[in-house]
């Protein structure tokens, strides 16, 4: 934005008063430039990262095709994508898809004060995969940085369970790509949190849809059993 742009949205910052037609202007063009640059992020990330998302897309599906569940866990925004992500599967909204099995570790309360109370934050989701992840499940965690200490800690322990790991990361991918806990990781390269989590929403959409495409040949049978 330019000097002038912002003297106009914030004139008292230079001893001005503001004037409502720059002001409207400035607006739209902020809004027209953020837009642009979210449709960009995504055309450059699935440029790059096409068949990667649909090798996750396939592991997902063999894990519900093995009888297996997905959870999914993140912190503050990506938590909301976590529980987004859950929802999908657990609620198709289109017709004749059958509802799978998705917990969101982030939904419980107690649970999630009660462990970063007694032995901190860092177990919040470790806690939960021991108590409900077998061998064949699949865990996805959120973290526009990649670098969240308790999803590290989750994938950890999946490994050690024989549950697929699937991760969505921003920036370089941080410790998620650096671990090497994570079986199938979608980085969107860019420092921008909201455009990461906004290719996050599109890259997990199309993952529902590719999961489903993958199952259509068992939607008899894996809907006969909810």
């Amino acid at each position: 934005m330019s000097d002038d742009e912002l003297r106009s949205l914030y004139p008292f910052l230079h001893g001005g008063a503001k004037n409502p037609v720059s002001e409207q202007q400035a607006l739209l063009e902020s809004v027209y430039q953020k837009a642009q640059h979210s449709i960009q992020e995504k055309e450059r990330f699935f440029a790059a990262n096409a068949e990667a998302l649909i090798d996750a897309a396939r592991a997902v599906a063999g894990v519900y095709r093995n009888g297996g569940r997905l959870f999914s866990m993140g912190n503050g925004g990506s938590s909301c994508d976590a529980a987004h992500l859950a929802v999908e599967f657990q609620h198709p909204v289109t017709a004749g898809r059958p509802a799978l099995p998705a917990m969101n570790l982030c939904v419980d309360t107690a649970m999630l004060t009660a462990v970063g109370n007694d032995v901190g934050i860092a177990h919040v989701f470790v806690r939960q995969l021991q108590a409900h992840g077998r061998a064949g499940d699949g865990v996805v965690g959120f973290s526009t940085s990649g670098n969240s200490d308790n999803l590290i800690a989750g994938f950890r322990k999946a490994r050690e369970i024989g549950m697929v790991t699937l991760g969505f990361a921003g920036g370089s991918g941080g410790a998620m790509r650096s671990s090497g806990l994570v079986d199938h990781l979608l980085v969107v390269d860019t420092d921008s949190i909201h455009r990461v989590q906004e290719v996050h929403v599109a890259c997990y959409h199309i993952l529902w849809d590719l999961v489903h495409t993958l199952l259509a040949d068992k939607r008899g049978r894996l809907g006969e059993q909810q």
